[in-house]
């Protein structure tokens, strides 16, 4: 079964954006080189959510080249761009069909809305975050509040340039109800 992964860049206190979208904090280096460019090795499908995809979107093309990229919106009506497939099914149903098909990993881009939704179903396998030395204070946030605990176990960790550490973990199964 492919794999899931959600994750992303983010500030120490768990923002991946201000709250205008900006991400004039992050670090570039040859560590996040080296990191992404092994991540993106494995994966052969991109999924992102409306608000995902017009932050993309307005920073040139919200497709990745070289990869299946879907956008999940109930408000579009019809594919996005070139290189992007709207999905309005249902998006655990959908994913879940996804990760039976064969191929390489999945990857979760963005904001939380839809990674909640993948959660909620228990279809998120990794959870990866180049965590940066800064706190922003409020802004885009990578996790939503979640329905329930979220088990996970450490997979990797890495000390990288820019004083930022890369960590991956993998999601432990069930976990307990937080409502």
């Amino acid at each position: 079964m492919r794999k899931v992964t959600y994750g992303a860049a983010c500030s120490f206190d768990g923002y991946i954006a201000r709250a205008d979208g900006a991400v004039d904090w992050l670090h570039w280096s040859d560590d996040v080189l080296r990191l992404t460019s092994a991540y993106w090795d494995g994966i052969d499908t991109v999924l992102m959510g409306r608000k995902t995809y017009e932050m993309a979107r307005a920073l040139g093309s919200g497709a990745y080249p070289g990869v299946e990229n879907f956008v999940f919106s109930r408000t579009l009506h019809e594919d996005p761009e070139p290189g992007m497939r709207l999905v309005r099914d249902d998006a655990s149903q959908f994913v879940d069909r996804l990760k039976r098909q064969s191929g390489r990993g999945i990857c979760v881009m963005g904001g939380g809305a839809l990674a909640r939704t993948l959660f909620e179903a228990d279809l998120i396998d990794e959870v990866g975050a180049n965590i940066h030395p800064v706190l922003l204070g409020g802004g885009v946030r990578l996790f939503q509040r979640l329905p329930r605990e979220i088990r996970l176990e450490l997979l990797q960790l890495e000390r990288i340039a820019g004083g930022c550490v890369y960590v991956l973990y993998g999601v432990r199964g069930k976990g307990r109800s937080t409502t």
